[in-house]
């Protein structure tokens, strides 16, 4: 009977084919655009676009040109009279840039200078790898120089074992200019080893060129501070989480103003993603989850105009609609630049008139790939919870969806665990390639997720296998009532935490399903806790360290909530992925769930990626990615 099962997935794949939906292969095929911003004139947008390459396994880019008003885009090798420098400073004296920097020794030949072919590493504190690479002594330094040929360059972070811009993912958004060329702005969390694998306590420093000496800006709020920008009437500007150790804490944008840091979204129940000045100063427009989506909001700045100096703040959405606003890049005239998505489409540059609220789609990079394939249709629900909360469930159909079939279900349950599930675009988690194949993709913004308001964000931590389950649950339950969906076909896939949700739910489903994927999920709470390097993140999320027997929180973490106690109840066919170079979920998670399926004697399956991390990044990589998820499904949906 299970066999007999296969064959109408089959028939359903093969057929859709033939209509033209999206394949593995396709969806690799998607230009990728990142907008690099407005040109000096104001006329034309300037953008990149990266194509991977699957047959030689790497990507390649090419930048364009297009006008604020669309049209056709042109192909340029050069940007430097295109877009202003924000390496130059104001006056256009000096170059700012950054450099990698060997700081403290870690080698075996670093300390024995006699022994130049060993390959041992020494370390005295934890920050010994970070993200996918081991830490080697070096790190991101900030320079800068006379703006002349031949100029020396001067090291504003001389001797310090901190990083500017960040690891791993900073760039030269982590450094700026002040507007009278007299400064230099940077974002560092200045503690080293142990210390710094605690703490999210980043800082924005003020390097004064002429003396030499370093401020602390944001000394007086532990959590973090970055993306430093200074307003058009020169105020300095960041983003703001105020809790030490709680990388999901509220977002806010600060603004220095006559020596007073004001907290623009203080009493708004959000939480900003990134932001942009008005030309004029007047407000700041942001993006930030909103109920399932990312949309764009304005935040009025009082301090503008002397008659507004004791005005209210007040929070404006401004867009609204099923897809997320992404990134701002600018303003031409009455319109607002950036770039869109949604579960169907890869990212786009579109303006919107913020006069008539109106949108215009300006690239379309992928739009000819779009138009010739039957599109997934998104629905949005309201499921009630078990403890009577209103919850956005999104459901993904199939194309040519017809509701007198049966069709096959996932749960799909988002990392984070405090990550939106909003309507962006993956290139490896993506529903409209499940729903090509023939899967209806249930998708709850359960709790843990922003844009419900911050309660229902912070609800998920110390409480991972809680609440959360319900919720989940509740989802998969309440859509499975309708006729379309095959109870008997229910699956659970993840990643991240979202893999630790599979391997949790394999333990307490009770038989709602028939398989199981996990993608880096945590397995056993106890070994996260000690192999993980981002110390802070289970510090806050569990409550504490396994070994404090006092700590009820904690004791709770590692025991009730920890899927390794439940493996005695795991009937189900498992797939367990995991990259060779996470270091913030490491590979022994999947080591240990694998091994214990396989010892109690459960059909699984281990797809191991010995150069990737927490993602898979390379193209052939993600080709067998693909393949091997939907081939498990076959198998065992």
């Amino acid at each position: 009977m299970k066999k007999l099962l296969i064959i109408p997935l089959l028939m359903m794949s093969l057929n859709a084919m033939t209509q033209n939906v999206m394949i593995p292969e396709l969806l690799w095929k998607l230009g990728r655009v990142t907008p690099l911003g407005l040109s000096n004139d104001g006329k034309n947008i300037v953008y990149k676009v990266t194509s991977p390459s699957v047959e030689e396994n790497k990507s390649d880019s090419k930048i364009y040109t297009l006008t604020v008003n669309g049209g056709i885009p042109t192909e340029v090798n050069d940007t430097k009279t295109l877009l202003k420098d924000k390496k130059i400073s104001p006056n256009g004296k000096f170059i700012i840039y950054n450099e990698e920097v060997k700081i403290d020794k870690v080698h075996g030949k670093d300390f024995y200078p006699n022994l130049p072919k060993s390959n041992a590493q020494i370390y005295d504190g934890l920050d010994y790898r970070h993200w996918d690479t081991w830490n080697e002594g070096i790190f991101n330094h900030v320079f800068y120089k006379e703006n002349k040929e031949g100029a020396t360059g001067i090291d504003i972070l001389k001797g310090e074992n901190y990083n500017s811009p960040q690891k791993p993912f900073g760039g030269d958004e982590d450094y700026i200019w002040s507007p009278d060329s007299k400064s230099i702005l940077y974002v560092s969390k200045k503690k080293a080893g142990t210390q710094y694998a605690i703490s999210t306590n980043t800082d924005i420093y003020e390097y004064n060129l002429e003396t030499g000496k370093t401020i602390n800006r944001t000394a007086d709020n532990p959590g973090y501070d970055v993306a430093p920008q200074f307003s058009p009437t020169g105020n300095l500007t960041w983003l703001q989480m105020k809790r030490d150790g709680f990388e999901a804490d509220k977002n806010d944008l600060i603004v220095s103003f006559k020596g007073i840091n004001m907290n623009l979204t203080a009493q708004w129940d959000g939480t900003v993603d990134s932001y942009l000045w008005s030309k004029d100063g007047s407000k700041i427009y942001f993006v930030a989850p909103i109920d399932g989506t990312k949309q764009l909001f304005a935040v009025n700045f009082p301090g503008v105009k002397r008659s507004e100096a004791s005005g209210a703040v007040t929070v404006s959405q401004i867009t609204k609609g099923e897809f997320d606003v992404n990134a701002i890049i600018g303003f031409s005239g009455d319109n607002v630049i950036v770039t869109r998505t949604d579960m169907n489409h890869a990212a786009e540059i579109f303006s919107y008139n913020l006069k008539k609220n109106s949108w215009n789609q300006l690239s379309n990079v992928n739009t000819s790939t779009y138009n010739s394939l039957a599109l997934s249709k998104t629905e949005r629900r309201y499921v009630t919870t078990t403890d009577g909360k209103k919850m956005l469930v999104w459901v993904i159909l199939p194309p040519n969806f017809d509701a007198s079939k049966k069709y096959p279900t996932l749960l799909y349950c988002q990392g984070g665990p405090q990550s939106p599930l909003t309507q962006s675009y993956s290139f490896r988690w993506n529903f409209q390639l499940m729903a090509a194949n023939g899967y209806i993709v249930v998708a709850p913004n359960r709790r843990g997720m922003p844009g419900h308001g911050v309660e229902w964000n912070e609800q998920i931590s110390k409480d991972w296998g809680g609440q959360v389950m319900q919720d989940y649950l509740s989802a998969i339950d309440e859509v499975a009532k309708e006729k379309y969906v095959d109870a008997d076909r229910l699956g659970c896939v993840g990643a991240s935490y979202g893999g630790y949700s599979a391997f949790y739910l394999a333990g307490i489903h009770n038989n709602r399903f028939k398989t199981f994927i996990s993608h880096d999920g945590v397995f056993n709470t106890q070994s996260m806790f000690g192999t993980t390097e981002e110390v802070f993140f289970n510090n806050w999320d569990f409550g504490g360290a396994y070994w404090e027997k006092d700590n009820a929180i904690a004791q709770k973490a590692y025991n009730e909530f920890n899927p390794i106690n439940n493996v005695d109840k795991w009937n189900t066919p498992i797939l367990i992925i995991q990259g060779g170079k996470d270091f913030r979920v490491s590979e022994g998670q999947s080591q240990e769930a694998f091994q214990a399926a396989q010892l109690r004697g459960i059909k699984s399956r281990f797809l191991y990626f010995p150069e990737e991390n927490h993602w898979v990044l390379k193209p052939q990589n993600a080709q067998v990615w693909q393949k091997e998820f939907y081939k498990w499904l076959t198998e065992t949906l």
